[in-house]
C-alpha cells in the first residue's frame, strides 16, 4: 500500500510467535532503548529501536510485555509509530509532513454538512459547530462549513497559520499528528484531541457521526460496529499519547500554560 505522502508504507507481518520472556528498557547514546531478553529491538530497516523520552520508551515496554503468545503487531500502535518516526518509509522532511496534515482542511469532515435528510443536518449543526467554533477561535481563523460537494472554501491566511502551529512541533510529534488526522479524517478534530479540548472517545464519536446515525435509525452489524469504534478509539489514543510522550516537555508546559 501507499503511505500518505504516496510512498511505500512499511506493512509489518501481522502475528509472530513470543520469542522473548521479558522487556526492559535502558538508556543509549541516542535516547532510550527497548530490550527483549538480551536483545535490543531493531525497527523494520534494522536500525536501532530508540525513543526520545524515557515514558515513550516505557509506553512501547508495555506494549511489547503485554503480548501473549503471539506478538499481534496490529495492536502495537505505539511501536508502529516509532518504527515511523525512525525509518521515516515514505522520505518525507517537515514541510511535506505539515502540507500533508493541512492539506487534509479542504476534505475536513466536520466541514462538509448535508442538507437532507433534516435530522442529521440538524444533528451535524448541533456536534459539529461547537468544535469549529472552539477551533476559529483557539487559532485565531475562519474555517466555515458548506453544504457543497466541494466543501467550503479555507481561506490562505487559516492554512498559513495551522502550518506555522504545526511547526512548532518536532518531526516525531508531526508523525503522531498526521496518523491521528489520518484515522479521524478531520485536522480540526485531532487537534481539539491534542489540545485536550475533547477526549477520545467524543472526537471518535464527531468523526463518525453519520455512521452512529445511521446504525440509530437502522441498527447495525453488532460485533463488526464495536471492533470500529474500539480500534479507532485505540489507534486515535495511542496517536494522542505519542504526540504528547514526543513534544518536548518545554512545548509542553508552554502550551498548558496558555490554556
Amino acid at each position: 500500500p501507499l503511505g500518505p505522502g504516496g510512498g511505500r508504507a512499511y506493512v509489518p507481518p501481522a502475528e509472530r510467535k513470543r520469542f522473548y520472556q521479558n522487556v526492559s528498557i535502558s538508556q543509549g547514546e541516542g535516547g532510550f532503548e527497548i530490550n527483549l531478553d538480551h536483545r535490543k529491538l531493531k525497527t523494520p530497516q534494522a536500525k536501532l529501536f530508540t525513543v526520545p523520552s524515557e515514558a515513550l520508551a516505557i509506553a512501547v515496554a508495555t506494549e511489547w510485555d503485554s503480548q501473549r503468545d503471539t506478538i499481534k503487531f496490529y495492536t502495537m500502535h505505539l511501536t508502529t509509530l516509532c518504527n515511523t518516526a525512525l525509518d521515516n518509509p515514505t522520505q518525507r522532511n517537515k514541510t511535506q509532513l505539515i502540507r500533508a496534515a493541512v492539506k487534509f482542511l479542504e476534505t475536513d469532515t466536520v466541514c462538509y454538512r448535508v442538507e437532507e435528510p433534516a435530522t442529521l443536518a440538524e444533528l451535524q449543526r448541533k456536534e459539529w459547530d461547537p468544535v469549529v467554533a472552539w477551533a476559529e477561535k483557539r487559532y485565531n481563523v475562519t474555517i466555515g462549513s458548506s453544504t457543497s460537494i466541494l466543501g467550503p472554501n479555507i481561506p490562505a491566511s487559516t492554512k498559513e497559520t495551522f502550518v506555522s502551529h504545526l511547526a512548532s512541533y518536532n518531526m516525531w510529534a508531526l508523525q503522531g499528528i498526521e496518523y491521528v488526522i489520518t484515522q479521524l479524517k478531520s485536522l480540526i478534530l485531532s487537534m481539539g484531541l491534542i489540545d485536550r479540548h475533547i477526549t477520545v472517545e467524543k472526537a471518535v464519536l464527531l468523526s463518525r457521526l453519520e455512521e452512529e446515525y445511521q446504525i440509530q435509525r437502522w441498527g447495525n452489524v453488532e460485533w463488526a460496529h464495536d471492533y470500529d469504534l474500539c480500534e479507532l478509539r485505540a489507534r486515535a489514543a495511542a496517536g494522542t499519547l505519542f504526540v504528547h510522550l514526543c513534544s518536548e516537555s518545554s512545548t509542553v508546559k508552554h502550551k498548558l500554560l496558555q490554556d
